[in-house]
């Protein structure tokens, strides 16, 4: 009987080990920001919408224009830690939502980043309407340089 009992604490560890190892290796998966999704922006029209409406039908953007009020940026981005290390992060998009002179929509387009370059993934309107491209490869180019601080919000140091 004390055998038994023996091989069964021994088994009992031995799958608890394996389960507190398969554990430690799953990925903690972390999500920031937010990108409306495709069925909202379909109600959107182009040249009718204004920047109110757009705003009122998606939500608010993650930041605007930069050098002008001309465009609305929705930004997501996607962590992956694995165990102790450092996170890592493992997508990122920007929806850019631009709007002509007078106020009404021109064109809605999202962008993601591959090979380190910043890569047009849809586009309602054919031309290459985003005029503040340079703040977009700032959004984007940051992919890798994420600290765990940045993500915790505590200060370096």
């Amino acid at each position: 009987m004390t055998t038994t009992f023996h091989h069964r604490k021994v088994l009992t560890l031995v799958a608890g080990a394996g389960l507190a190892l398969s554990v430690a290796c799953t990925p903690i998966v972390r999500n920031h920001g937010y990108i409306p999704v495709p069925d909202a922006l379909a109600l959107l029209t182009i040249g009718q919408d204004t920047r109110e409406s757009v705003i009122a039908a998606v939500g608010p953007p993650v930041t605007s224009g930069v050098l002008s009020d001309d465009a609305l940026y929705y930004v997501q981005s996607r962590f992956s830690t694995f165990g102790a290390a450092a996170p890592v992060e493992t997508n990122r998009e920007v929806l850019a939502i631009s709007f002509t002179s007078n106020g009404t929509l021109e064109n809605i387009e999202r962008f993601g980043l591959e090979d380190g370059r910043v890569v047009t993934l849809s586009r309602r309107v054919t031309s290459d309407n985003v005029r503040d491209s340079t703040f977009l490869r700032q959004l984007l180019g940051s992919v890798g340089r994420v600290t765990t601080a940045d993500l915790v919000g505590q200060p370096d140091g």
